[in-house]
């Protein structure tokens, strides 16, 4: 991986009004100067569009963070064994790695809103299901949360498609990628303490209704802004592998995978933690503090990162300490010790996420972008729900994320890309 020109960056062009004409980029094919320092998150909103379309699309991917947690309430509700309970939740949570990448190409295509207005009303009507006839039959729960998973709307795609068209520069891209990626924790974060405060307030029925409703209100306030209107990706080549064609995007996704698992390893290890600790708010303090240091690294990164971009040792340096600092995690050390210690790896966690994210725009072929965005989040869903699942038969240890963070930086160091492929968005 490698600097490009910023002439390289922008992988999409706003929709011809008149005669069709050749795409032309939005930012400027040379800076007159590079900038000392990189914007910050407050200079990227003050642009057109920036505030809405960021708001919208964390409201409308509110409900991944809600939705689980309410399933698992309305589970138990039915009567259904906490095991049930969390099956389903898993399947809500895989669900939207086959899902996204088959919105994002249909956006790719055909551009932003048909998609988004579809995935919206997807899981409108089948969240809506489950709030009007119950968990009591399995099976129709079971293809209900199925299809919620899938409908999820391709906002986090959109969002960083059309970043290029709405901000006047690269820098302010790369700055626009890390606020993306920090604002990403409020969903993981606020959308399970909603869903619990809303199901205990009135009923898990009403917190899945409430999932429902913000899923609309946010897709809907995206998709009709102007630039997710206008927006259209540059022509493609035809391919069924479509991103997955690009051999240097392939073991970038695969150690997506496994950062995804360790953060999944984190919430069992939270857990197991907190029993051998006899704390149990430690249960949720953990994942809180890993997700409220993302958000902190995520603004220091902005500041501190290159002007010019991060280039190929700065993924590969990120990889290595995300994976040095859940070393301490493996000493026994009492619970407030431990939830000190967490924020190292979550600090890490935005920039290595940030950084990943704009390699792969870069090494998409044109005109995959919201595509490529899909099968980066189904990599990060598919790790996240293996590493849960494989972390509760080896107990809980944080040997679990440990491991797989170890594996997410071998991999990243043992197949750079083409010197030639990477450009910093």
């Amino acid at each position: 991986m490698a600097h490009a020109q910023v002439r390289d960056v922008p992988r999409t062009t706003t929709a011809p009004t008149r005669a069709p004409q050749p795409p032309a980029p939005r930012i400027p094919a040379a800076p007159a100067s590079t900038p000392r320092t990189a914007p910050t998150f407050r200079a990227v909103l003050r642009h057109r569009y920036c505030r809405r379309l960021l708001i919208a699309s964390v409201a409308g991917r509110l409900s991944l963070g809600m939705v689980p947690i309410a399933l698992i309430l309305a589970a138990q509700a039915g009567g259904h064994s906490l095991a049930t309970a969390s099956w389903l939740a898993a399947l809500y949570g895989i669900a939207p790695a086959l899902g996204l990448p088959l919105l994002g190409r249909l956006a790719d295509l055909r551009g932003l809103p048909l998609p988004c207005h579809l995935g919206a009303a997807l899981v409108a009507a089948a969240l809506g299901t489950l709030a009007l006839t119950g968990t009591s039959h399995l099976a129709l729960t079971a293809v209900c949360v199925a299809l919620a998973g899938a409908g999820c709307p391709p906002l986090e795609g959109g969002l960083r498609s059309l970043w290029p068209t709405v901000l006047p520069d690269a820098a302010h891209v790369r700055t626009a990628y890390t606020l993306d990626s920090s604002t990403q924790e409020i969903v993981y974060v606020a959308g399970p303490a909603l869903a619990v405060a809303v199901a205990n307030w009135l009923s898990p029925a009403t917190a899945l209704i409430l999932a429902a409703a913000v899923t609309l209100a946010g897709s809907l306030a995206f998709a009709t802004a102007r630039p997710a209107r206008t927006w259209r990706a540059v022509p493609r080549h035809r391919d069924r592998l479509g991103v997955l064609h690009a051999p240097a995007l392939r073991p970038l996704l695969i150690a997506l995978v496994f950062l995804g698992a360790a953060v999944g390893a984190l919430d069992v290890a939270a857990i197991a933690a907190a029993g051998r600790q006899d704390a149990s708010w430690l249960a949720g303090a953990l994942p809180a503090t890993f997700s409220a240091a993302g958000l902190l690294g995520g603004a220091v990164f902005a500041r501190l990162q290159p002007a010019a971009g991060p280039g190929p040792r700065h993924l590969l340096l990120l990889g290595a300490v995300f994976a040095t600092c859940w070393l301490p995690l493996l000493v026994p050390l009492p619970a407030p010790a431990l939830l000190a210690l967490a924020m190292l790896p979550g600090a890490l966690f935005v920039p290595l996420l940030t950084v990943a994210s704009l390699t792969l725009t870069a090494l998409t072929p044109p005109g995959t972008s919201t595509e490529a965005v899909g099968w980066m989040s189904s990599a990060m869903r598919l790790g996240v729900a293996g590493g849960t699942s494989l972390a509760g038969p080896l107990g809980g240890h944080f040997a679990v994320p440990l491991l797989a963070a170890v594996v997410c930086a071998l991999l990243l160091a043992a197949r750079p890309a083409p010197v030639s492929a990477v450009a910093p968005v």
